[in-house]
């Protein structure tokens, strides 16, 4: 049974990931069709990216009502409706109005996905999780590459992807009954029947939660400003041809794909914030390197080597999150969390490109190195009020 409903968590976390690199595969083609400029793809990405903020925030009182399975259900179906809603789309308005179900959809499942894990299953399963997604990431783009490559619209790429969703929609409602037969790992607490989530006003007076909130913001920010802006470092700092620079650039996410599968291996032994630790130190190892003056080799290099230091930081500072502030917080601190993370890949990625016009594309790897810097700096004072003893009890 737990087996089984692992399973369906694993391909609701795929479903996830399979719309969320659409829009920038496909823009190139989309926005001729639509007859405006290439910049109004940031219009789309912004309205999503606000439904996303709006339903990681209030996600623990949807869940609180609804309880997570039918969540997940509905929000895998509302994004299911806004793919097949942005495949006959004929209008740029349309596909905004669609991007309204498409964001609100995909943060409920997130928020909602991410605590049920971390609340009743071990911390191996939370990298694994995010392992999934990255496949998802990586399969949609793949789609709507193939169906662009043999003379098949944009509009068939989402069809196709929304028809995925429909099936996993599908698998979704068939679990509905197992959701509940699942009882949280011991050192979390009671039961599901006794956990109610807190509000946001409680969650924020909770000692080290507003520490927390700002480190997901720095990590997703350096997370997600690292992936956009690497192709155009290589080439235009280090000299690296285009191709090249793109092929390594995707290797960025794919070391974070294969890190948190091989995370999924060691974290129950050494722990979700050994987990952390090690990734911020391979993560400023890779800085080092980006930043030293040594051949572009290792610049490549050491994209990879962010990438893999990237991979445990996120499903480890989600898995600790009901250990430290306990299960009725975790519903809501992980809400919040959720849209922290998203306001960070929403904003940050944009400001660089804003402040290299003025500094140069030369501050890249410096922009990226003072997030490192804010992150651990969050991550101690997040720990700070629970004292070592109590850490390794939680933890």
């Amino acid at each position: 049974m737990i087996t089984l409903l692992l399973a369906v968590i694993y391909l609701a976390f795929i479903s996830l990931g399979l719309p969320d690199s659409l829009l920038g595969s496909a823009w190139p083609v989309m926005y001729g069709a639509f007859e405006v400029p290439v910049a109004y793809a940031g219009i789309v990405s912004m309205i999503i990216s606000g439904g996303t903020i709006i339903s990681s925030l209030f996600s623990s009182k949807v869940i609180n009502k609804f309880s997570t399975g039918p969540v997940t259900f509905v929000s895998v179906a509302m994004t299911a409706l806004a793919l097949f809603g942005f495949s006959f789309s004929i209008q740029f308005w349309q596909i905004c109005l669609w991007g309204i179900p498409y964001g609100l959809g995909a943060g409920s499942v997130d928020a909602a996905l991410n605590n049920y894990v971390a609340l009743h299953f071990k911390s191996r399963h939370m990298s694994f999780l995010h392992c999934f997604w990255g496949i998802g990431a990586t399969v949609g783009p793949a789609i709507m590459g193939l169906c662009l490559t043999h003379n098949f619209s944009w509009n068939t790429g989402y069809r196709t992807i929304g028809m995925i969703q429909v099936v996993l929609t599908v698998f979704i409602a068939l679990s509905l009954p197992l959701w509940k037969k699942v009882k949280p790992v011991a050192s979390v607490g009671s039961n599901d029947a006794e956990i109610k989530s807190v509000g946001m006003v409680t969650a924020l007076r909770h000692k080290g939660v507003i520490a927390a909130l700002i480190t997901f913001f720095c990590y997703c920010s350096l997370e997600s400003t690292t992936g956009l802006w690497a192709s155009s470092y290589l080439v235009l700092k280090r000299g690296v041809d285009a191709q090249t620079a793109a092929h390594f650039a995707s290797l960025f996410y794919l070391g974070i794909t294969l890190g948190r599968g091989l995370s999924g291996f060691v974290s129950e032994k050494l722990g979700d914030n050994k987990m952390v630790w090690i990734g911020v130190g391979i993560i400023f190892a890779g800085l080092a390197v980006l930043i030293a003056p040594l051949p572009t080799p290792f610049a490549l290099a050491a994209l990879v080597t962010v990438g893999f230091g990237c991979a445990p930081i996120y499903p480890s500072l989600i898995h600790a999150t009901p250990f430290l502030f306990g299960a009725e917080y975790s519903q809501t601190v992980i809400g919040m969390q959720m849209a922290c993370a998203y306001t960070g890949t929403t904003f940050i990625p944009p400001l660089f490109g804003l402040i290299s016009l003025s500094l140069g594309i030369s501050v890249y790897p410096f922009f990226l190195l003072v997030f490192a810097v804010l992150l651990l700096s969050m991550r101690i004072f997040t720990l700070r009020p629970f004292g070592e003893a109590q850490r390794q009890e939680k933890m």
